[in-house]
Order: structure tokens, then C-alpha cells, then sequence
């Protein structure tokens, strides 16, 4: 697989998947990496929502930062595995037989999930785009489902704007983008091609965040809140926290914390966090969003 557009580049973002620990280490999209990632430090799985039996598909593992992680073995629960390539990237072949398939990193806890269809289920004439975010953020992924995709990530393009856009991972029925570097948050025409199929252009809304919050290293009983501004909208946004580090640090609301925004003109959300001993905590934050179909 040829490199990406982004080869080993830090694909989580500040702005989108925010994070932020006692370091003062902030997610910041874009800097390439001093050296490639670890695979020791493989984090998140991308698997396409959706394979078709028999037919190519691309995959991706991101470390904690986000950043694209080569030589990370791969687990499926057919039995079969593999490991990711410079890119941080993998070719695989769907397995024969329908149903559900399960992947995970090795060693990891935890598992992600793909639905298997038959090739007439994912039959198509031509490319069709089916489901998207009712809002993405204008740095971080997000998924667009259908029909008529390519297996081999690379060999689809996405534009956002007339910008040219990541794809991380994909399927014929399912791809994971990434939004070009300097989207702008607002509503933007996508357009998805492959080979001689192109779909249909649609509107997405992209929303920027901003985080704001205190980096310096955190002390037992210390309280801290992170607040987290949305731009490129006025409606409330679902933000999603999650506690990487819960040794150091409790994030109120358990490990996995659900917030939206306040809306109107100033649009924000804030998180707390207690400090449980004095070192480095570890908070990410994304965006959730529903699926909708596409406006055209």
C-alpha cells in the first residue's frame, strides 16, 4: 500500500479529538511524528462499520495521540491475522462467510465489530452514499456508509471543499476519512469517487473545538474543569470525555463522560476533573454524532 497523503502524521486532533494531559502535551493535528509511533502504544482500531465477503478492505490503528502506529498485529475472530504497514494501514480479505466479525489490537482489551454482507447485499450499479454524521468535526474522522466503494483506501478520494481528504480506512461499504488539514468549520459540499464510479455531491456540517484548560501537572483532591468551545454552530453538539489515565486523575461522570453544549453564540462544554495523585492525567474528547442521509 503506497503511503498516505499523511504518512505517520498525528491524525487525532485538538479541535476534535482533544486531548490533554499534565505535560502540556496537547493533540495538535498535522506535526509530523520525530520518529514513527511504537507498536506498543496501539490504541484505537479503525474497521470499515461494514465488509463484503470475499472483497477487499483496509483497516487502521492510531496510537494514543492519534497518530497512524506501524507494525501492530491485528486479531480477527475467524482466526485470522496481520500487521499493520509503514502507513499504519492493512489490506485484508473479508471472510467467506456473512454474519458479524470481530478485530482487535494484540494485547489490547476490547474489540471492534464489522458486519459481513453477502456480495448481493452490497451489489450496487453504481456508487451510492447512504449515511453520514449529522455534524463532524472539521479535524477528526468521521464515516461515510454505501455502496460502491474501494477496498484499498487509497484508491477512493474524497474531496471536503474541493480539498482533498484522508481516507483511513474503507470497504466497498463503509469509509473512515479524515477531513483535509485546513477545513474550516461550516457547512462544505463532499464529493466521493472511485475508479469511474462518482456519487452524488451532499453537504456535511463541520464544527471546530477549541479546548481550554489548565495543563500544569495535577495534584490529590486538586479540581480542574475543561472547557471545550464549538465553532461553526449555534445548535448543542454530544462531546464525548474519556479518562486515559484513571490512576491520576477521576473524570466526574465515570471513565466515560457524556456532555452536550450550551448552544447559542457562545457554545461550549465543560468537563471536571479531581486529581486522585500528583502526576500527568490523560483526558480525550471527541464529538458524537448521529447518521443521517445525505443532503444533496
Amino acid at each position: 500500500m503506497p503511503a498516505p497523503r499523511q504518512k505517520l502524521v498525528q491524525v487525532a486532533a485538538l479541535g476534535a479529538f482533544l486531548a490533554i494531559c499534565a505535560l502540556g502535551e496537547f493533540s495538535v493535528r498535522g506535526q509530523t511524528a520525530p520518529a514513527a509511533p511504537v507498536a506498543s502504544g496501539a490504541r484505537i482500531l479503525l474497521l470499515p462499520r461494514q465488509v463484503v465477503s470475499g472483497e477487499r478492505a483496509t483497516l487502521a490503528v492510531l496510537d494514543v495521540n492519534g497518530r497512524l502506529t506501524p507494525g501492530v498485529t491485528v486479531r480477527f475472530s475467524n482466526g485470522d491475522g496481520l500487521t499493520t504497514d509503514a502507513t499504519g494501514r492493512a489490506l485484508f480479505v473479508a471472510p467467506l462467510s456473512s454474519g458479524v466479525m470481530f478485530a482487535s489490537i494484540a494485547g489490547r482489551a476490547g474489540r471492534v465489530a464489522t458486519a459481513v454482507l453477502t456480495p448481493d447485499e452490497a451489489a450496487a450499479q453504481s456508487m451510492e452514499v447512504r449515511g453520514v454524521p449529522k455534524v463532524a468535526s472539521a479535524a477528526d474522522r468521521f464515516e461515510i456508509t454505501g455502496r460502491g466503494f474501494c477496498g484499498d483506501a487509497d484508491s477512493n478520494q474524497v474531496t471536503i471543499g474541493d480539498k482533498p481528504a484522508l481516507v483511513l480506512a474503507s470497504s466497498p461499504a463503509s469509509l473512515v476519512v479524515l477531513p483535509p488539514e485546513d477545513a474550516a468549520p461550516g457547512v462544505a459540499s463532499v464529493q466521493v469517487s472511485c475508479a469511474k464510479r462518482v456519487a452524488a455531491a451532499f453537504s456535511m456540517l463541520f464544527v471546530g473545538l477549541q479546548l481550554e484548560a489548565n495543563a500544569s501537572p495535577i495534584k490529590a483532591g486538586e479540581h480542574r474543569t475543561l472547557t471545550v468551545h464549538v465553532r461553526g454552530t449555534a445548535s448543542k453538539i454530544l462531546l464525548e470525555a474519556r479518562n486515559l489515565a484513571p490512576d491520576v486523575a477521576e473524570l466526574s461522570g465515570g471513565p466515560i463522560a457524556r456532555h452536550s453544549s450550551s448552544g447559542s453564540a457562545e457554545n461550549l462544554a465543560t468537563f471536571d476533573v479531581v486529581g486522585k495523585k500528583q502526576g500527568s492525567f490523560l483526558i480525550s474528547i471527541r464529538l458524537i454524532s448521529g447518521n443521517e442521509s445525505p443532503r444533496r
